[in-house]
């Protein structure tokens, strides 16, 4: 799971995008969000994982605050689910969300063009 942004302010005052790549079947769910709190990230892992396909095995994550807050990790702990955390001098080490990443922000560009705040609408084409 990772985060990318700030991105032009969206509609809903969106500017972040929060990203979580199955390891096993490559399969990407992405939400645009207006703030990056581990109470939204708690609110996508339940909404956009858990009640979709289950409760995963472990959840691989930067140390980024949102992602090492306690309430969130008590969450995490509650439901069985292995929380590990990438490296903070190496990024690629969660490479597959960084390749998704790659991949979404490459074809955003190529979608938006010069409507830069249109990101969020045309992320469903994306993935």
């Amino acid at each position: 799971m990772d985060i990318l942004g700030p991105f032009p302010i969206a509609k809903g005052q969106c500017k972040f995008l929060l990203v979580a790549v199955d390891y096993f079947t490559k399969w990407v769910e992405a939400e645009p969000l207006a703030d990056i709190t581990a109470t939204n990230v708690q609110k996508f892992l339940w909404k956009n994982i858990i009640t979709r396909f289950s409760i995963p095995y472990a959840l691989e994550t930067d140390n980024g605050l949102q992602f090492t807050d306690q309430k969130l990790n008590r969450f995490i702990q509650d439901l069985g689910i292995k929380h590990r955390f990438t490296s903070v001098e190496h990024p690629q080490s969660n490479g597959q969300a960084e390749v998704a990443n790659k991949v979404i922000l490459t074809e955003l560009k190529k979608r938006l063009g010069d409507a830069k705040g249109a990101w969020a609408e045309e992320l469903t084409e994306v993935l």
